[in-house]
């Protein structure tokens, strides 16, 4: 896969845009594990490598378990996740396929029994601007820096 150009380059005030949406997710109030479940799992489901690497990162430096991070790609079959991380993995499935999904009643529902109307709000925010990210990424073909070979234990 080779890179096509850097959008940032090429459009800066679009870069800056989607910076100043990512700076409001950041600064929403949004527990932090969340915007990290937020940001993976819809990169995971757009298949955006640079951005999985980027977020494996950035929950691994803050904290979150190995478990945590590399089980959320079968998030349904495990029970490492609590109740309202389940309810948001739900709507963050939803929402990012919502051409198929239509973003059923019953993951709204889930959600609704979990947070209040402000926090879908932002919930729904921050699940648009990381899947912003992922289409620039993988639409221009974005690459993950490769990180120093490690030798086995």
């Amino acid at each position: 896969m080779q890179p096509r150009f850097n959008f940032a380059k090429a459009a800066p005030d679009a870069y800056k845009a989607v910076a100043a949406l990512e700076q409001y997710v950041q600064s929403s109030g949004l527990e932090r594990r969340f915007i990290h479940l937020i940001k993976l799992r819809a990169s995971q489901i757009n298949g955006c490598a640079y951005c999985v690497d980027m977020h494996v990162k950035e929950a691994r430096h803050d904290g979150l378990s190995e478990q945590w991070i590399n089980l959320m790609c079968v998030w349904r079959e495990s029970p490492v996740y609590d109740a309202r991380e389940r309810a948001l993995l739900g709507w963050v499935d939803s929402v990012t396929n919502i051409a198929k999904t239509g973003a059923p009643d019953a993951d709204y529902e889930t959600l609704k029994a979990h947070f209040s109307e402000e926090e879908m709000t932002k919930i729904t925010v921050a699940i648009g601007a990381i899947n912003i990210w992922n289409r620039l990424a993988v639409g221009f073909r974005s690459q993950h820096p490769i990180d120093a070979a490690q030798k086995a234990a």
